[in-house]
């Protein structure tokens, strides 16, 4: 019988269970899908409830594979911004606006202008006003819902739902509370400035620990539920992209991640804050204490491989669609012969802070075939990863190589035409189980189990060999991006046609 660290990630398409062995090991592992609801384009919901039950499916699975040991700490990673709305009761009001909702634009604009411009907003929380976060979200329910609003006692995030259904603490952490608009990431509190001026009560907001404390303890309820062992710790855990960057390493200044999930991100973690003048790309808390990170997000990166994929290849039969589609895409040329597509399928956010927009293939002729369409998606979402890529190149944060993880680091040729999109040497890692593996070791750390999230990763990660571009290819693509750079206004909604 041995003691084990549990990590469990709240995603968008499903909520996965792990357990790690104490030298880094993966022993059992369980996910639990979930849906998401688009009741009008553009919007996207999901019960919390639904998070909480697919949790415990996914809790009581996990702990089913390994009966003899047990779990000595539990970190929560999840997604961000996406907003639950409790009320004194601690119960849910409304499903939860999701981090790719885009329906508070006015909102957006309100807070700007509350706030007393941008430049306002960059001293207060280092980030400007965007449909995906909290924020936006807590505004709109006050304007379009009044009645859920007046019964609204608390703000959580998705994996301190989690977190709360488990230990009943209400609390967040860090990673995770710099991705509402509410907090203030150079000064590590909430921003009294920003809710003042939109007046939102401070008293909405639960309290901030560390990512590697201990915030909770799993309740005799909660234990009965999923499996667990009452008392069991549970920390603070973080944002899902933090979890992922610390699940593989990348916790120093110097290193950056690019990962394909559902959305897109290209992180660089920095030893102070460090900020966008044009408030681009995103600065936010890491999971590491006095560790900040930039970090550029495309809103559809796998997802738009997928949504691809079901629509363009739903005859090639799974799991080996993905790998023959690779192969579809090898066998063109470079910029798939004047294709381009536009991944904006949810509006995007680095560098077009644009929840309008809308995703496009362009150029299409007779002499094209799938093949040219299937590479001209993976270029897509490479060249959009690139302009995250160039903004922080552009800050003086240039790393000399990238970290691949998610779905763009597992296929040899994806991993080549991102090498060559990005003009840098490109690697992996040998533990790709995401943010749930990043949120094991914090509780590894929670527990004294390793001295910090450094040592953590020092024991348990191992890095391949680094997979250099070709710099010609690269250069080649130098056009193919600029194409897809002048294509973007033709991610523009179309304007209605005046009446006659």
């Amino acid at each position: 019988m041995s003691a084990l660290f549990l990590g469990l990630d709240v995603g968008t398409s499903g909520v996965k269970a792990i357990l790690v062995a104490p030298g880094g090991d993966v022993v059992a592992s369980a996910t639990t899908p979930l849906r998401m609801s688009t009741p009008r384009p553009g919007w996207a919901e999901q019960d919390p409830e639904a998070w909480w039950q697919a949790s415990v499916a996914a809790l009581r699975d996990v702990l089913a594979q390994r009966p003899d040991d047990s779990v000595a700490a539990v970190g929560i990673s999840g997604q961000m911004h996406s907003s639950v709305f409790l009320d004194r009761a601690g119960q849910v009001i409304r499903p939860a606006l999701l981090w790719c909702d885009g329906r508070t634009t006015a909102e957006c604009d309100e807070i700007t202008r509350r706030a007393g411009g941008e430049d306002r907003l960059r001293d207060w929380v280092m980030n400007a006003a965007l449909e995906g976060f909290t924020l936006p979200k807590v505004l709109w329910l006050r304007r379009h819902e009044p009645d859920a609003y007046a019964r609204v006692a608390t703000v959580l995030l998705a994996k301190d739902f989690i977190r709360y259904r488990l230990t009943g603490v209400l609390a967040t952490e860090p990673s995770d509370a710099s991705g509402t608009l509410m907090f203030d990431p150079a000064r590590l509190r909430w921003s009294d400035e920003l809710l003042a001026a939109v007046d939102v009560p401070r008293a909405l907001l639960p309290d901030v620990g560390g990512s590697s404390d201990v915030l909770g303890r799993v309740t005799g309820e909660a234990a009965a539920a999923c499996g667990l062992a009452e008392g069991t710790s549970v920390v603070g855990g973080g944002a899902d992209n933090a979890c992922g960057a610390a699940g593989v390493g990348v916790v120093a200044p110097g290193e950056a991640v690019a990962s394909w999930g559902t959305s897109g991100t290209v992180l660089a973690p920095t030893a102070r804050p460090v900020v966008d003048p044009g408030l681009r790309a995103h600065t936010f808390c890491h999971v590491v204490p006095n560790v900040w990170y930039v970090m550029g997000v495309v809103l559809s990166a796998g997802g738009a491989f997928s949504w691809y994929r079901e629509q363009f290849a739903r005859e090639l039969a799974s799991p080996g669609a993905s790998a023959r589609l690779d192969a579809e895409a090898a066998s063109v040329p470079r910029g798939a012969e004047g294709v381009t597509f536009l991944p904006y399928l949810q509006g995007e956010r680095t560098p077009h802070r644009d929840a309008s927009a809308r995703g496009a293939l362009l150029g299409l002729s007779l002499a094209h075939t799938r093949a040219h369409t299937t590479r001209a998606v993976l270029e897509g979402v490479s060249f959009a990863l690139r302009d995250s890529v160039s903004i922080l190149q552009s800050l003086g944060l240039a790393p000399a190589s990238l970290l691949l993880t998610g779905g763009g680091a597992k296929s040899p040729f994806v991993r080549t035409l991102q090498a060559e999109v990005y003009g840098l040497p490109v690697q992996t890692v040998n533990r790709e189980e995401g943010p749930a593996y990043g949120a094991a070791l914090l509780g590894a750390v929670g527990v004294g189990a390793f001295a910090d999230l450094a040592a953590a990763g020092k024991a348990t990660l191992t890095r391949s060999a680094l997979e250099h571009p070709d710099p010609a290819a690269h250069r080649a693509y130098d056009d193919v991006y600029a194409r897809f750079r002048a294509s973007y206004a033709a991610a523009q909604p179309a304007a209605p046609s005046a009446q006659r």
